[in-house]
């Protein structure tokens, strides 16, 4: 847990001085999934891909949940010796694992419809190239929050954990983008995947739910028990 002194700047965070503030860490993260996003919506109706607007879905699910995260951080760091501090990260915390928890139920619900479709035609190539660029884009971003987010608090922790996710599921759309671009053919690749990435965002989600329950019930949260 992070101590913060009067400007709002932690002091030290789990026994290390932190080399940005969580505010500003939390807002370059925000800037880049912002930008994302557009690229994302664009080239996933391009590509006719489900699995690339599922992680467009995350990423204005993360947007809500990041601009939350700021709200509560500036409110805990207005007295951050109160004994309930903590309970804006926690409440932020339990906000940013509903709503991935209701985008991976929406797009469990598309991704059996096509299934169930037939599987229609995909583009690869767009598949691709947004793949890639978010896998870079997720990457930075866990890259500014630092390894030391993970045992900040529960927010940090997952906001860390969302980038990292993030960019192994964006990895994974580009291999199979690249299978169908090569094949020309296996388009349910797009939706397996798809529920593939549904399925690891709802287990995050219930993760972080509970421990943000935890947490407002007032017990010790450990970062470390997964």
């Amino acid at each position: 847990m992070s101590v913060a002194s009067n400007d709002g700047e932690p002091d030290r965070v789990g026994g290390r001085a932190p080399r940005w503030s969580q505010r500003r860490r939390i807002l370059i993260v925000l800037c880049l999934n912002v930008a994302l996003i557009v690229g994302l919506v664009v080239a996933g109706l391009l590509a006719h891909s489900v699995s690339v607007l599922a992680a467009a879905g995350d990423t204005v699910a993360d947007c809500f949940a990041l601009v939350l995260g700021l709200i509560a951080i500036a409110l805990r760091d207005r007295d951050p010796d109160h004994p309930h501090a903590q309970r804006p990260i926690a409440i932020a915390a339990l906000v940013n694992a509903t709503l991935l928890l209701v985008v991976a139920i929406t797009v469990t619900i598309e991704a059996l419809s096509r299934l169930s479709e037939g599987s229609p035609p995909v583009e690869g190539l767009p598949m691709v190239i947004v793949s890639l660029i978010t896998v870079v884009v997720m990457l930075t971003g866990a890259f500014v929050l630092g390894r030391s987010a993970a045992g900040e608090d529960l927010h940090m922790r997952s906001v860390l954990i969302d980038a990292i996710a993030d960019a192994a599921a964006a990895a994974a759309i580009a291999v199979a983008g690249g299978i169908i671009l090569v094949t020309n053919g296996l388009y349910w690749l797009d939706p397996v995947l798809a529920l593939g990435v549904s399925v690891l965002i709802a287990i995050a989600a219930i993760q972080l739910i509970v421990k943000a329950i935890a947490a407002l019930r007032g017990k010790d949260v450990d970062f470390d028990d997964d």
